[in-house]
């Protein structure tokens, strides 16, 4: 009984240290430690999973600590700590990271990710592809939606057709670096969705790109 006692009370340190640490993360703008307000449930949740994991072995204690921990926590807190480590990966690349609900997007503007009407990726772009690739890899839960934009310049079909390839492009570059083909897709948008005015040379080269949408699986 004392060795049973042993391995519950290691399990509810393992859960209680694993569930805050993911739910702690680094304000982008302060550098400051912040804790999401999910994390008093993923504590709780952590504990009880590591207490059921714990029957078994402590290694299988520490993994049910960790699962069980993210889930409980909940997807706010999970995309929390993604999004912190995306705006690392991204710092200085020029791409945008921006946060709606659970839902993180990427937008990468067409001037640093294509040559003009090409759609084939700039080779210096790899790296900070390989950026988004490291971070995907640290969160399996989500999905990915690839979208392609263009200005309106030029006819809608060879609109369409541009912005499909680009955002093609850019998800069989995340596939062949190991994201599973399961979690993207990819599609074209055309000239149908500006952010910017198109009358101007800025406002058509800010329509001009590539959204990644990171979307939370609910489980």
């Amino acid at each position: 009984m004392k060795f049973v006692g042993k391995k519950l009370t290691a399990a509810i340190v393992v859960a209680s240290t694993l569930t805050l640490g993911a739910c702690q993360t680094i304000d982008p703008y302060t550098g400051e430690n912040k804790t999401s307000k999910a994390t008093i449930f993923g504590l709780g949740a952590g504990v009880v999973c590591a207490l059921i994991g714990s029957k078994k072995s402590s290694k299988h204690a520490r993994n049910a600590g960790l699962g069980c921990g993210a889930i409980g926590a909940g997807i706010g807190a999970y995309m929390d700590s993604q999004e912190a480590e995306m705006r690392k990966e991204m710092e200085g690349t020029g791409v945008q990271v921006q946060r709606n609900g659970d839902q993180i997007r990427l937008i990468m503007p067409g001037n640093i990710t294509f040559e003009t009407s090409k759609y084939n990726l700039n080779s210096n772009f790899h790296n900070t592809l390989n950026g988004v690739v490291r971070v995907l890899n640290k969160f399996g839960d989500t999905k990915l939606v690839v979208g392609g934009h263009a200005d309106s310049s030029g006819n809608a079909a060879s609109n369409q057709k541009l912005s499909a390839n680009r955002a093609l492009s850019v998800a069989n570059y995340l596939q062949n670096q190991g994201i599973a083909a399961g979690r993207v897709m990819s599609r074209g948008f055309g000239s149908d969705m500006p952010v910017a005015s198109n009358e101007t040379a800025q406002g058509r080269q800010t329509n001009r790109r590539v959204e990644l949408d990171i979307v939370a699986v609910e489980k």
